[in-house]
C-alpha cells in the first residue's frame, strides 16, 4: 500500500496529477490482489490526502533535519520523506513501524543509498511529536501572524493572507477555516428533484450509515466508509454525488424571484454537469427547458452523461460563454459558474494549494467578468443570473460583480442585487447580504459563493 501511495505522490508532482483522479485506478488495480482489503485501501487513501494536505508542514519539518536546501533533494527522495513524516507525525502508526517501513520502502523504489537517507532523517524526526516540532520551525505568531499560520495549518502564506482578508474577523476564525480545509470532506449525495427522494438514498445506504442533509432538502450525507457507487439511484444517474455548496447554489437561482415568465434556463458553464443536473430537474418540474452550455467538447460530453435520463426538455451544447451562440435576452434564468484558483475546494484537492500562485488571480479575471456581462446580456429584463464560484478570494467574488455592474473594463450594466439570504432558510453565518459567501468550517460546505442579479434594463 505504500508503493501505491508513493506511485499516487509521483503522479501528483511529475504529472500535476490531481489524487482523486490517480488514486482510484491504482486502487482499483491493487484489489486484484485477494490480500489488498479495505483497511489497506484506506490506509492508501489516507497517506497519499494526508501527506498532501500538509506538504507544507512537513517540508519544514524536513528542512530541520537535513543539511541542504529542500529543492536540493530530489523529488522522488521528499515523497517518500513525507510519506514517513505523515505516519510518525499524522497517525496512530507506531514509531518502529513508521520508520523501517518507510525505509523499506525506500529502498524498494530509490535504492540502498538513498534508503540510509531516509533513516537518518526519520530518525531524526521520530525524536518529537507534531507539536514539539511545530513550536521549533513555525515562527510566533505575535512576530508573523500569516506565516506562523501558513506552516502550523500548511497553506502557502499567500492563500493564508487571501483567507484572511475574505473571512474577516480575528485568529479563531482562520484557524477554523485552515484546519478545516485539512480534513477529509464528507461524501454528499443529491437526490435529484422528481427523480429520486433523500428517504430513497437514506434507505439504500442504511441508516447507520447515511444522514440527511444540514442545508438542502436533496442532500444525504454518507458516513465514512459509505459508498456511493453501491447506490442503485446513483447508478442510474437519478442522484449523485454534489457537495451540499454547490446544491444551494442551484437551489437558489431556481426558487430567486422573477417577473413575467419562466420557460427557458441557461447553465453558461455546466461541466462536468453537478448542478446543470439539479437545474434541469428542478426546470422539468416547471414545465421549463434548460440549455447546458460548456467550453470543452469533452467536458460537454461529461454533462450529457449526466442528464442521460431527466425527464424534462434540455440540450447541451459546447459552446464558449464568451462568444455565446444564442440571441441576446432569450433566457429567464442564467447560472455563470465561473472558472477560478478552486481555493474553496482545498479539501478535496490539496495538491491545488501548492500549484496555485497569486498570478493565476490576474489570468482568471478578464474570463470572469467576460462570462457574467455576457450572462447578463443573455438574460431578459427582469429575468435573473447567479455568478457563483468555488473561490472565497474577493478579486474572484464581490470585486468581479462591483465591476462588472459599474462599467470597469466596459460598459456599466443596469442590474440590481437580489438579496440570496432568504433563498438559503436555515443556513447559519452567511454575512448581511446580498450575496452568500459559504464556508468549510462554518457549513460543512466548498467555500462556494453566489451573487444573484436582476436585469432591470
Amino acid at each position: 500500500m505504500r508503493i501505491l501511495a508513493f506511485e499516487a505522490l509521483r503522479a501528483v508532482d511529475d504529472r500535476d496529477a490531481y489524487a482523486n483522479l490517480v488514486l482510484p485506478p491504482l486502487l482499483k488495480k491493487a484489489r486484484e490482489n485477494p490480500q489488498f482489503d479495505g483497511r489497506d485501501a484506506a490506509l492508501a487513501t489516507e497517506l497519499v490526502y494526508g501527506t498532501l494536505r500538509r506538504q507544507g508542514t512537513y517540508d519544514a519539518i524536513i528542512s530541520a533535519c537535513i543539511d541542504r536546501p529542500l529543492r536540493q533533494v530530489d523529488p522522488p527522495v521528499l515523497d517518500v520523506l513525507a510519506l514517513g513524516v505523515h505516519q510518525l507525525l499524522g497517525t496512530r502508526i507506531p514509531t518502529h513501524a513508521a520508520v523501517s517501513a518507510s525505509v523499506e520502502l525506500a529502498r524498494v523504489v530509490l535504492g540502498d543509498g538513498r534508503s540510509k537517507f531516509v533513516n537518518a532523517v526519520l530518525r531524526k524526526v521520530a525524536a518529537d511529536d507534531l507539536d514539539g516540532w511545530l513550536e521549533r520551525v513555525a515562527p510566533p505568531y505575535d512576530e508573523d501572524a500569516e506565516d506562523h499560520l501558513a506552516v502550523v495549518h500548511s497553506h502557502p502564506r499567500w492563500i493564508v493572507s487571501a483567507l484572511w482578508d475574505s473571512l474577516g474577523g480575528g485568529r479563531a476564525g482562520i484557524e477554523d477555516l485552515l484546519e478545516a480545509d485539512n480534513e477529509r470532506p464528507e461524501v454528499t449525495l443529491v437526490a435529484r428533484p422528481g427523480r429520486a427522494t433523500t428517504d430513497e438514498l437514506i434507505e439504500a445506504v442504511g441508516e447507520e450509515s447515511a444522514l440527511p442533509g444540514r442545508w438542502s432538502p436533496y442532500a444525504v450525507r454518507l458516513a465514512e466508509g459509505g459508498e456511493p457507487g453501491a447506490v442503485d439511484a446513483v447508478r442510474d444517474g437519478r442522484a449523485g454525488v454534489q457537495d451540499e455548496g454547490s446544491q444551494l447554489v442551484a437551489v437558489a437561482l431556481a426558487d430567486a424571484p422573477l417577473d413575467g415568465r419562466d420557460e427557458r434556463w441557461l447553465d453558461g458553464c455546466a461541466g462536468p454537469g453537478g448542478k446543470a443536473a439539479m437545474l434541469a430537474a428542478l426546470a422539468a418540474q416547471r414545465g421549463a427547458s434548460l440549455l447546458a452550455a460548456e467550453k470543452q467538447p469533452h467536458r460537454a460530453r461529461l454533462v450529457e452523461r449526466t442528464l442521460t435520463g431527466n425527464p424534462g426538455p434540455y440540450q447541451v451544447v459546447a459552446a464558449d460563454g464568451t462568444r455565446p451562440p444564442w440571441l441576446p435576452g432569450s433566457f429567464d434564468r442564467v447560472l455563470m459558474d465561473v472558472p477560478c484558483t478552486g481555493l474553496g475546494a482545498l479539501r478535496r484537492r490539496p495538491e491545488a494549494r501548492w500549484r496555485r500562485r497569486p498570478e493565476d488571480l490576474e489570468g482568471f479575471a478578464p474570463l470572469q467578468r467576460g462570462l457574467l456581462r455576457e450572462a447578463l446580456a443573455a438574460v431578459r429584463v427582469g429575468g435573473v443570473v447567479g455568478y457563483a464560484t468555488c473561490s472565497p478570494h474577493l478579486a474572484e467574488t464581490r470585486v468581479v460583480v462591483d465591476d462588472v455592474l459599474k462599467g470597469r473594463g466596459g460598459e456599466p450594466i443596469e442590474a440590481e442585487w437580489i438579496d440570496v439570504r432568504p433563498l438559503m432558510p436555515g443556513v447559519p453565518a452567511v454575512g448581511e447580504g446580498p450575496d452568500v459567501q459559504l464556508w468549510p468550517h462554518l457549513h460543512g460546505t466548498d467555500a462556494m459563493y453566489l451573487a444573484l442579479l436582476r436585469r432591470t434594463a
